[in-house]
């Protein structure tokens, strides 16, 4: 229990752990604030957010809705520009469309119109790679998923899970150097997310790519992550940043057996709750 209160300093829930401050950032938010502004509207979704995805890490975002981590998300990919501060990814700024990283969306957004093996292998099409190495990559992946037997099945054909399935292969196939993921498991029943936690963590226990990861999920993040972001209600504040001291490979099913984790949720959740509740408070008086 020592080895907690080592990694988390109880003022402000920061940590600093040496082997991370010691390997280069793979992403960078350096005072980032993010407005978005319409004819009638201004919105400030995210404020002077500051820190740092490490080369092989698996960091997760927790925060409530609308506090800007798909934002975040966002502005590492390129797609949108901070209204101020910069985001660095290996150290140069992002100011355009980001290629070189995998983003894995909320929905599974695959193509009606093509089969599961033609969703997966597409990136690779656009990448001129010849047809033998692509089935070659898709046999591996399809096998490692479960998805074996489905190559021929389109999108309505398959459940939920398989859907999120091929969209996390989808990304995985060309290797990208990092992993953006938007709450890849948010719509799935609670058993279909903990076979796919599962089968994400066992990926990355193979590539050890640098994962930056959203979830509103606490337990899901812990158990997942290295690191644990958590952000305060919009506008979108760095609250506390935790270190995750749980030994890999990890079981995600039989987790909150480990004797560190029931301190380690207690830890962040006393932190995280407040933005929690206050924030379904105000959604409650603003009803009434």
């Amino acid at each position: 229990m020592q080895e907690v209160a080592s990694h988390v300093n109880r003022a402000d829930g920061y940590r600093v752990r040496d082997q991370l401050a010691n390997r280069p950032a793979a992403i960078e938010f350096d005072h980032v604030t993010k407005v978005f502004e319409t004819d009638n509207n201004r919105v400030l979704a995210c404020q002077d957010v500051s820190f740092s995805v490490h080369e092989n890490e698996f960091t997760s975002i927790v925060g409530p809705s609308g506090c800007g981590k798909t934002t975040l998300l966002r502005m590492a990919a390129g797609l949108i520009i901070p209204n101020s501060g910069e985001v660095r990814y290996r150290s140069r700024g992002v100011d355009r469309i980001n290629n070189q990283i995998g983003y894995v969306t909320q929905d599974s957004n695959l193509y009606p119109w093509l089969t599961l093996i033609e969703n997966i292998e597409l990136p690779l099409v656009i990448r001129n790679v010849p047809r033998g190495e692509r089935r070659k990559k898709s046999a591996e992946f399809l096998e490692m998923f479960g998805l074996t037997g489905f190559e021929n099945s389109y999108p309505k054909q398959l459940s939920g899970g398989m859907q999120k399935r091929a969209s996390i292969i989808r990304t995985l196939i060309y290797n990208p150097d990092v992993i953006l993921m938007d709450e890849p498991f948010g719509p799935l029943d609670a058993q279909t997310r903990l076979v796919l936690q599962n089968e994400l963590q066992q990926i990355w226990e193979r590539t050890r790519k640098a994962i930056l990861f959203i979830t509103h999920d606490l337990m899901e993040a812990i158990a997942l992550s290295d690191t644990v972001v958590i952000m305060t209600k919009r506008p979108g504040k760095v609250k506390g940043i935790f270190s995750i001291p749980l030994e890999r490979p990890r079981n995600v099913f039989n987790i909150h057996q480990d004797p560190v984790f029931p301190e380690i949720y207690q830890r962040i959740w006393a932190l995280f709750q407040s933005e929690v509740v206050d924030g379904k408070k105000s959604e409650n008086e603003k009803r009434v």
